[in-house]
């Protein structure tokens, strides 16, 4: 029997429901590793005209849930006519920081920060949006402290008024550092009320699984994905560039020897200070740089070598894919997947977005 879903909608701020069941079609929605899930759709044709108050773009939730769970969340931030449909595009709580500044320094004066964990100094970033009249959207943020550190003595991160800090860059830069968390986001029911959460995960989110796998002939539907090997993209050699001119700009260079012809990168941080992100940027762009030969999408059914919402962003799961190219057999990393629910003509189905696991380096030494 196929699954069935429900999509409604509710009020930003007080959470009052609009529509327990949207009539919405062409649906596909997911979230993703260190960013805002999205969400599209259609409203029906015949029914448009009659749902725009309960799709009020940027002051709406927008729910999907199957068979009583829920499975996503977001808040709507498009819903433009196209002739006789509705298009509806929504984002995951993790936009909202994005379009909010700081507006008084220091996220309310909780900073300047010096060896702070970037895992205090997301929290804080939500704590001080929250606190804003008509800011709090009731998100959680949940997840362990990490041992990295965000912020020299020499060099503290500054988050400065006067220079409109967009809230989002601030959660981006925490990321960034070395051996930092990552986040993903999360909604369930709590009784009859949505909660919504910002997961924090550290040395990362997600876990190596054994017990799920994808492959060509048994899981993956259509055609075998491409391999791709694309030394347009490789290098052992990365020379990140940060904030300044001439001789003042920061520079940091990271490299490796692997007995293969020597490829550069030049990464530009224009708005990087701070000496140790931009080494620990460096670093990481340098690390994916290396790996050539990768599957970066599969289109899977749902299947009892992984059930449909069996596997969670960050997990390194198998992926085989076999064609007259090639014979492919790596982990790989889910760092986002959409949700097609499906229809009369199609089946319910995920597109997963991955990258091979050899790409990442965790805090921790993992």
């Amino acid at each position: 029997m196929a699954p069935v879903y429900r999509y409604f909608t509710a009020r930003a701020l007080t959470g009052d429901v609009l529509a327990w069941h949207l009539p919405v079609s062409e649906v596909e929605f997911g979230p993703a590793l260190d960013a805002a899930g999205t969400f599209t759709g259609v409203v029906e044709p015949r029914l448009a005209n009659l749902v725009r108050s309960q799709v009020d773009a940027g002051d709406t939730w927008l729910y999907v849930e199957r068979g009583g769970r829920l499975l996503w969340g977001g808040l709507i931030w498009r819903a433009v006519p196209q002739g006789e449909r509705l298009e509806v595009e929504a984002a995951g709580p993790g936009s909202y920081p994005h379009r909010r500044h700081d507006l008084h320094g220091q996220l309310g004066g909780r900073g300047p920060y010096v060896r702070a964990d970037p895992c205090t100094v997301i929290r804080d970033v939500w704590a001080y949006l929250q606190e804003q009249p008509d800011g709090d959207l009731r998100v959680a943020v949940s997840g362990p402290a990490s041992k990295a550190t965000v912020g020299t003595s020499a060099e503290p991160y500054r988050i400065d008024w006067w220079e409109t800090p967009v809230l989002g860059e601030v959660i981006d830069d925490m990321t960034a550092v070395e051996g930092g968390p990552e986040w993903t986001e999360t909604v369930s029911w709590d009784g009859e009320t949505p909660r919504h959460r910002i997961q924090l995960g550290w040395p990362r989110l997600g876990a190596r699984r054994t017990d799920i796998s994808f492959m060509t002939g048994v899981n993956i539907i259509g055609e075998a994905p491409p391999v791709e090997y694309n030394a347009d993209e490789a290098a052992q050699v990365v020379i990140a560039l940060g904030a300044g001119e001439g001789r003042s700009r920061r520079r940091a260079i990271d490299a490796v020897r692997n007995g293969r012809l020597r490829l550069e990168h030049v990464l530009e941080v224009t708005g990087e200070k701070a000496s140790d992100r931009l080494a620990a940027r460096a670093r990481t762009e340098r690390v994916a740089r290396q790996v050539t030969g990768e599957v970066t999408e599969i289109v899977v059914r749902d299947h009892p070598s992984a059930p449909m919402g069996s596997w969670q962003i960050g997990d390194d799961v198998q992926v085989r894919v076999y064609d007259e190219w090639t014979s492919y057999d790596t982990w790989s990393r889910i760092v986002s997947y959409q949700i097609r629910p499906g229809s009369a003509d199609e089946g319910e189905r995920a597109v997963i977005q991955i990258q091979r696991a050899d790409r990442f380096v965790y805090g921790g030494g993992a």
